[in-house]
């Protein structure tokens, strides 16, 4: 039997799953190691401020119960990261994509000056899994209580678990934890529930319509270009941070004319990839769209996150890499998008 440590380096999360992988996902329960992720811890008295300021949801109030989506501009409003943010204890926990941690962790603290606060890399202290489908029997054996709604959160010796949103309406859960605890106790799993590939997460994430920024998109889209402001990511009412005055005036003014869209293509993972362009067959010369994030599907093909102009969406349709390329096939996403005007 494999130990969670082999897993980490025998799984990427750009690797094809097996059929095997997906059916325990579908058809029972599975966990899988999350190699993707980073983990910035921010500690000090002012760690709840300072982030407050620099990210587009309220940090200031996180309930100690419950965890937020998140995200972080440049000054032109665009998303450089995306995070999944929490408090554990007297530490505030972001989880980032972990192509983009350095960067991002780096631009922080440049701006963190005279404010009690540091940003630590911890992500070789802990370990992220990702738990799918049939795992509440499997999770109560381990943890006290679970979590009863998305973004609730329960804490425990061996970490954090939190409810993130169903997937192929699958039940899906997030456990933040140190090494040694979490692999003790998912050996206790392993009779349980089968260890599938990161790459399966990927998936589910694109399933759940909740986009992650990464490397090749970093920096490409204002939040509500991907969603984030249906999601949960952005707290209007809060005070400044980056590029704060360009995604208020994109709410308010009714200049939201893209959005980020479900869809899959019978393409490989070399052509639909994480900021590959679209086109429309109506307007081949320049791009409509751009990939958000991508992943194998059960079935063939590749399921993707979209970011589009919504015109795009209304007649003819919208292929990848050029006018001729795969056509994309629009699914519906597990969430309404608001009526733009």
């Amino acid at each position: 039997m494999n130990s969670p440590h082999d897993l980490t380096s025998q799984n990427a999360s750009s690797t094809t799953p097996l059929a095997a992988d997906f059916d325990a996902v579908l058809n029972g329960g599975a966990y899988a190691i999350l190699p993707q992720f980073g983990v910035i811890d921010a500690n000090g008295d002012d760690a709840a401020s300072f982030l407050h300021s620099q990210l587009t949801n309220d940090v200031q109030h996180l309930d100690v119960a419950g965890a937020r989506l998140a995200g972080y501009c440049s000054p032109k409003g665009r998303l450089l990261a995306s995070f999944l943010t929490w408090k554990t204890g007297d530490t505030i926990r972001l989880l980032i994509a972990k192509d983009v941690q350095p960067a991002v962790q780096k631009r922080l603290s440049m701006f963190v000056l005279r404010a009690k606060a540091k940003l630590t890399d911890d992500s070789d202290k802990l370990l992220v899994v990702g738990l799918a489908g049939d795992v509440r029997g499997a999770l109560a054996a381990e943890f006290d209580a679970l979590p009863d709604g998305v973004h609730v959160k329960v804490d425990d010796p061996a970490g954090t678990l939190i409810r993130v949103p169903d997937a192929a309406e699958r039940v899906r859960y997030l456990w933040v934890g140190p090494k040694e605890a979490v692999e003790a106790r998912l050996a206790k799993l392993d009779g349980a529930l089968k260890r599938v590939s990161p790459a399966v997460w990927d998936w589910l994430d694109i399933r759940a319509g909740e986009p992650r920024i990464t490397q090749p998109v970093s920096e490409q889209f204002v939040p509500q270009m991907v969603n984030y402001d249906v999601l949960g990511g952005v707290n209007f009412r809060k005070g400044c941070y980056p590029g704060q005055e360009i995604v208020a005036r994109s709410q308010y003014r009714g200049t939201i004319k893209r959005r980020t869209a479900l869809a899959s293509v019978a393409a490989g993972l070399d052509l639909a990839r994480a900021g590959a362009e679209l086109f429309h067959s109506d307007d081949p010369g320049q791009p409509c769209g751009m990939v958000v994030n991508a992943a194998a599907a059960p079935d063939g093909g590749v399921d993707l996150l979209a970011e589009i102009k919504l015109a795009a969406l209304e007649n003819g349709s919208v292929h990848l890499g050029a006018a001729d390329g795969p056509a994309l096939r629009v699914l519906p996403l597990p969430y309404a998008l608001p009526t733009e005007v």
